[in-house]
């Protein structure tokens, strides 16, 4: 069963992390993206650019709405994801509790109810 891990943490500038945390966290995410490659179970890994650079796009009484920013009411933000194709939810929480982030963040736990896989929706 595919389960999307969201990683949410505070954002923080390389600057902000001191000498060598920046580096470190690229290693720790590194050797996680890897154990879930070798484990087979990655389907896919995104690193999020900071929230200051989301757009939000919606549609209120059929007029287009575009805007700068989530405008979540939160220190931390959504940083990242990971999708995994696992047998179930302790497995996806397995993998959860090795995320980097989970040790200054939160990280949450999705599963699927649908993805997009050559040219349909699938269950």
């Amino acid at each position: 069963m595919r389960y999307t891990i969201l990683l949410h943490y505070p954002e923080m500038t390389p600057e902000e992390l001191g000498t060598g945390g920046w580096e470190e966290g690229e290693r720790e995410f590194q050797a996680y993206a890897t154990a879930l490659d070798q484990a087979g179970v990655l389907l896919s890994a995104e690193v999020l650019q900071p929230s200051s650079s989301t757009t939000t796009v919606a549609v209120r009484d059929g007029e287009l709405r575009v805007q700068d920013g989530p405008f979540a009411d939160t220190k931390e933000q959504l940083g990242g994801t990971f999708v995994v194709d696992v047998p179930d939810l302790d497995a996806a929480l397995a993998w959860a509790q090795k995320a980097p982030s989970v040790q200054w963040g939160t990280v949450e736990v999705r599963p699927s109810a649908t993805h997009y896989e050559n040219g349909a929706w699938t269950r």
